[in-house]
Formats: C-alpha cells, sequence, structure tokens
C-alpha cells in the first residue's frame, strides 16, 4: 500500500522546504530580522537587503538544495514519491508552518526542485533567467518567464506528469510575486543593481 510512503514524502518534502534558512542565517549573524526589513519575506533577495551578500548566496545554495533533497528523498520512497516531496518542499518554503505560513517566494526552492526532477531543466531555467535578466534587468520578470517556461521544457521532452505538477508549483510562484507583477505593469519595479 502506497499511503505511508506518500504521506512520508508529503512530511518530509514539507518540513525540509519550511526550514527559513535566510532566517536562520541572519539571526546567527546578528543582522536585522528580515520579516522587518524590505519584502518581510525569508527569502535571497532579502537577505541581500540586510548588505550581507555572504549570507544571501547561501541562502539561495541552501533554499535550492532543499528542494533538489526533497526530490531525491521522495524518489527513494516510491517512484511518484519525487513529485510529491517537490511540491511539499515548494509549498513548505512559501507557506512554512513555523512562521505562520509566511515565507518566501520560492524561485531557488523552485529551481532546486528541477534539478532534483531533470536537471536539463534546471539548467534551462538558470540560462532563460540569465537570458532574461541580462536584457531586462528585473529579477523578478526573470524568475516569472523562467518558471512558465519550465513546465513547457518538460511537456516538451516528454515528461507530461511533471510538467503538470511544475505547472502548479509555477501558479503558485507567481500568485507570490503579485505585487511585482503589479510594479511590473505600473513601471515602478526595482532593477537588478537599483538602490532602492
Amino acid at each position: 500500500m502506497s499511503f505511508l510512503p506518500n504521506a512520508l514524502a508529503l512530511t518530509l518534502g514539507y518540513l525540509l522546504g519550511s526550514i527559513p534558512f535566510g532566517l536562520l542565517l541572519t539571526r546567527l549573524a546578528g543582522t536585522a530580522d528580515l520579516r522587518a526589513i524590505g519584502s518581510g519575506n525569508i527569502g535571497a533577495t532579502n537577505v541581500l537587503r540586510t548588505g550581507r551578500k555572504d549570507l544571501a548566496a547561501a541562502t539561495l545554495l541552501l533554499d535550492a538544495i532543499k528542494g533538489t533533497v526533497a526530490v531525491l528523498i521522495g524518489a527513494k520512497l516510491l517512484p511518484e514519491g519525487a513529485m510529491i516531496a517537490g511540491f511539499a518542499a515548494f509549498a513548505g518554503h512559501i507557506a512554512p508552518v513555523w512562521l505562520n505560513f509566511k515565507g518566501g517566494k520560492g524561485v531557488a526552492t523552485f529551481l532546486g526542485c528541477l534539478f532534483g526532477i531533470h536537471w536539463p531543466v534546471g539548467l534551462a531555467f538558470c540560462a532563460i533567467w540569465l537570458t532574461v535578466a541580462g536584457v531586462s534587468r528585473y529579477s523578478s520578470l526573470s524568475a516569472l518567464i523562467a518558471s512558465a517556461a519550465a513546465p513547457l521544457i518538460l511537456l516538451f521532452l516528454g515528461h507530461g506528469g511533471e510538467a503538470f505538477v511544475v505547472a502548479a508549483m509555477a501558479a503558485l510562484l507567481w500568485r507570490k510575486h503579485a505585487e511585482n507583477i503589479a510594479r511590473l505593469r505600473a513601471g515602478t519595479e526595482s532593477r537588478i543593481g537599483q538602490k532602492a
């Protein structure tokens, strides 16, 4: 019976994804509470607003790794466990139980899940992000376009089931970027390297 492995994949994925690395690292470093500055999110972008590029890079890496690890652990439990654990890890990052379900926007964890699911798609995400960022200088727009492209690439490569789950993750990611989308439309979104 697959109920227990499914439940285990879901639980482990969520708990792993909900580890607030950005908040933990900045607290250990003695910087300001992430939830009281900038966007109030716990991701790498807000960590960067503390002035600590090293902590922002570490947050980005760890938030991505937890998505990859969740997918790999889920895959060990049962075939569909990879997608269950990956989606749960992504959900855990954007809505961690420890922080009253107020987490980050999920870009790094989304990317980490892609590398765990099918690493070429993870590379494609990076390439698209870098291309859009290089042209537009908008980090949010880069993430939105790259995340929308990811399920289409999976579908093109013949991974229909994975594409469906990643599309659901992308939809949540877009929802978390609602304010960024509004600012992009209004022309008030901050560009990469722009001083606040």
